[in-house]
């Protein structure tokens, strides 16, 4: 029979990477002081990371040794656990969609959720409450399109929506050109100018 630790471990390294596991999963297992001192204890010998309160990943193993497992997918395990829309900051957004060359250097996502920040190795991941209407659209390429041009800003509004216009598939244009009521003021206004301009030129 598998001691508790024992037990934890195998469960941890049975999920994917950035599998997320918190000390409820556990009860079963034993009283909750004496979960809380076996994941202590697996975080202090390295094989468990702790990237929150009470929120463990293993580690996983690559051609270098160890490493912790891709911030995206810890995000996202996050996200499912908790219920919440999680998706990338809209200067990585803006980037993807080629609205800008600029590379973000710090790992940023926008949540439904509340802000925090998660630890993963040596690196620092932050989790960033945003309204509601950055994430109405989803994960997808117009929601990804509202983030970016919620970074971009009013001032490179009509270029980034004309540049938008031409790069996004059609159902995703139509997608952010329908949602406009729910936008900020500037940036309806700069997608309606926009799906106007396109009707007229059919």
């Amino acid at each position: 029979m598998k001691t508790l630790p024992e037990a934890i471990l195998a469960y941890a390294n049975s999920l994917p990477e950035g599998g997320v596991l918190s000390p409820k999963e556990f009860l079963h297992l034993g009283s909750r002081s004496a979960i809380d001192q076996a994941l202590s204890r697996l975080a202090r010998e390295g094989s468990l990371l702790r990237v929150g309160r009470g929120v463990y990943v293993a580690p996983v193993s690559g051609r270098f040794g160890m490493r912790p497992p891709a911030p995206g997918k810890v995000v996202e395990s996050l996200a499912v656990q908790s219920g919440e829309v999680v998706a990338p900051h809209g200067a990585a957004a803006a980037n993807a969609l080629g609205l800008t060359q600029q590379v973000p250097i710090r790992e940023v996502y926008v949540t439904s959720g509340r802000t925090r920040k998660i630890q993963l190795g040596r690196s620092e991941v932050l989790v960033k409450h945003v309204p509601n209407w950055m994430l109405a659209l989803g994960k997808g390429p117009a929601g990804s399109a509202v983030r970016a041009l919620a970074w971009m800003g009013p001032e490179f509004a009509r270029q980034s929506i004309a540049t938008l216009h031409h790069t996004l598939p059609s159902h995703e244009w139509a997608s952010l050109a329908s949602a406009r009521a729910g936008l900020p003021s500037w940036m309806a206004r700069a997608v309606g100018e926009e799906a106007s301009r396109g009707r007229a030129v059919l």
